[in-house]
């Protein structure tokens, strides 16, 4: 394998030079150039990209930390970041860090000794204090950690809003919603603020169910459902995210009910999971390749250490009509 002395060698320059065109840092002559680019191709020599990056104090690669990649949500984000983070020249290392346990504050410490460039967070954590004194490029998905760390998101008020009008007109008027854990300061709880108040002012009735913290796993939703349509059996109308939207119809069919006629169902999130069961499910739908976008953006103008960034980015959701709000003729 060629190295960059064989480049210098076959152009009849020094090291250094080639080094300058490789980095492009430096001045380098138009000759010089195409006899180093002739050298390059007929030696088909690889730069050393990690090399290339560290002389510039970089390392080329963006953390990407979320609770579950396979969760339709976080993997639909994950693909998209992914995707905008190639756009501009970054790989990406993903750490799903439900089931890890310390992956997160040990990905803050990468960060921090410049192991990699920075970090897109999207977790449910608790661990706040990792973040506190953390003064290196992070952005945040729905979370707040600090003055210091932008956050990204969806209007959830808006949405929550969306989704109670919806359940109104369908005249529900014992509605369920599954709001997740309290204990998480994220903006994604308006959703529900706006949600329980459209209800009762409209004179509905609304049980409001808190998830265990960073709880993802099927047979968790289905066991969550099952006690509540136990306890609950007048609910008519249901609000959550789209997995937990799923596993609650299951429920009413499975005690012989019918979505939309005796429950309808409204999900949250609006991945293509809604899309693909049968009824197909009423959904508020987030913006997500919108979101990695804006989260890369964001993360970028860190990285190139731009002042006067925006401390909140927030994306407009939109309501998509299936079939489990609206009785098909």
């Amino acid at each position: 394998m060629a190295s960059i002395r064989d480049v210098a060698k076959r152009a009849h320059v020094g090291a250094t030079t080639v080094s300058r065109y490789l980095n492009d840092n430096g001045y380098v002559s138009d000759e010089t150039r195409i006899k180093i680019e002739k050298a390059i191709k007929e030696l088909n020599y690889t730069p050393n990209e990690l090399a290339r990056h560290l002389f510039r104090k970089r390392t080329g690669i963006v953390a990407v930390l979320v609770p579950d990649v396979s969760h339709p949500f976080f993997g639909e984000f994950v693909k998209h970041v992914e995707s905008k983070l190639y756009e501009n020249g970054y790989k990406t290392m993903i750490c799903s860090t439900t089931k890890e346990k310390n992956s997160e504050i040990e990905y803050i410490d990468m960060l921090n000794r410049h192991i990699v460039d920075g970090i897109i967070s999207g977790v449910h954590t608790l661990e706040v204090g990792a973040y506190l004194n953390v003064d290196k490029p992070i952005v945040a998905l729905d979370r707040y950690f600090n003055e210091k760390i932008p956050v990204v998101g969806a209007d959830h008020y808006h949405g929550g809003e969306m989704a109670a009008n919806c359940l109104i007109n369908c005249g529900c008027r014992n509605v369920l919603q599954f709001q997740g854990a309290k204990s998480v300061n994220s903006p994604s709880h308006e959703r529900h603020i706006a949600f329980e108040r459209i209800m009762k002012m409209n004179g509905a009735t609304v049980c409001t169910v808190e998830l265990e913290w960073n709880r993802f796993e099927e047979d968790y939703f289905q066991q969550v459902v099952q006690e509540i349509f136990r306890t609950n059996p007048e609910i008519d109308g249901v609000f959550g995210a789209d997995l937990l939207a799923i596993a609650y119809m299951k429920e009413v069919i499975r005690h012989g009910k019918k979505v939309p006629q005796d429950v309808k169902i409204i999900a949250y999130d609006g991945t293509y999971v809604t899309d693909i069961v049968s009824p197909t499910i009423t959904a508020i739908v987030q913006p997500i390749e919108e979101l990695a976008a804006e989260s890369v953006r964001l993360l970028m103008n860190r990285i190139a250490d731009i002042s006067n960034l925006e401390q909140r980015v927030v994306l407009d959701v939109k309501l998509v009509e299936g079939e489990s709000t609206c009785v098909q003729k």
